[in-house]
């Protein structure tokens, strides 16, 4: 035994010293545009997984690594030429079909870059005061119907264009009052069933059809007071950067969903606190003035 193991001392030796002798390698190699690139390809995986979260997709993608894992296993491990052949073959194809079942998460992807150059709401174009008024009445009006377990789902733009939502519903264009949003979510009434949705200081419409979320969030959840009020919710939520307010039906619970993630029973301080924090113009226009300045030293005015 004590032969044996002197036998294999020197090979074991003799692989790590390879393996430090190539890690070695590899660093001396390393310089400031390689660490670069591969923080750019971590980010982007990094984007790519934070993006997928909580969503069908991932399923899809777990599914799509563990057949390209196995190809490559029993490609390289065992000696099939039929079928090394025809996974060669079949790559490709498997290559174009991905951005076919990942559409609506690219897509997705795609608005979310897009919306990154906008730095100023709707609410950041006025005084703070204007700010905190239709604010107010949209908390106002969910703990009333949270007390009264009247259901409720009220839509708050903010950059994205909901004009395709607003059209499926009944103009309003009246002024944003917690009596109106009470009015207009009483029960039985023609508005009741369906988003309302505001815009500023006004309540754009209601009785708006909101598109159903495809994330599995609400499936996986045991709760089964989550029902297509908070489905339509996160929906909006997923396809524009809108802030939605949901009061459940049957519990009076309050939540609130944004950019495809849902914090649910809260209640109205603290529902006041986050919608501040989402429309409060402070950090919108001290980057607006920044920009602002620095185009404006680029390209001075003539008139001044």
């Amino acid at each position: 035994m004590p032969g044996a193991q002197d036998d294999l001392s020197p090979g074991l030796i003799f692989t790590v010293n390879e393996f430090l002798n190539n890690l070695l390698f590899i660093f001396q190699r390393l310089n400031w545009l390689s660490a670069i690139d591969i923080l750019l390809v971590t980010l982007i995986f990094f984007s790519l997984l934070h993006w997928l979260r909580d969503t069908q997709a991932m399923a899809l993608l777990r599914g799509v690594i563990l057949i390209v894992v196995s190809l490559v296993l029993l490609t390289s491990l065992v000696d099939l030429p039929a079928f090394s052949w025809l996974v060669r073959n079949s790559v490709p194809a498997m290559l174009l079909a991905i951005p076919v079942v990942f559409a609506p998460e690219i897509r997705r992807a795609l608005e979310r870059i897009g919306r990154a150059g906008n730095f100023q709401s709707v609410f950041a174009k006025s005084a703070s005061r204007e700010i905190e008024q239709p604010i107010h009445a949209v908390v106002t009006a969910a703990a009333r119907l949270s007390a009264r377990q009247h259901g409720a789902l009220m839509v708050m733009q903010r950059l994205d264009n909901l004009d395709e939502y607003i059209q499926s519903g009944v103009r309003m264009e009246a002024a944003l009052t917690p009596e109106i949003l009470l009015q207009t979510f009483y029960p039985n009434t023609p508005l009741h069933d369906g988003a309302a949705i505001i815009s500023g200081p006004r309540l754009v419409a209601a009785a708006c059809v909101m598109p159903l979320s495809s994330s599995g969030i609400l499936n996986r959840s045991p709760e089964r007071q989550m029902g297509l009020r908070h489905r339509a919710a996160l929906g909006i939520s997923e396809e524009s950067d809108a802030v939605a307010v949901v009061v459940s039906e049957e519990t009076g619970a309050i939540s609130i969903a944004h950019a495809g993630r849902m914090i649910r029973r809260i209640d109205p301080d603290r529902l006041e606190n986050i919608l501040l924090a989402f429309f409060r113009p402070s950090s919108a226009e001290r980057t607006n003035k920044w920009f602002d300045s620095f185009f404006g030293y680029l390209f001075p005015r003539k008139d001044k």
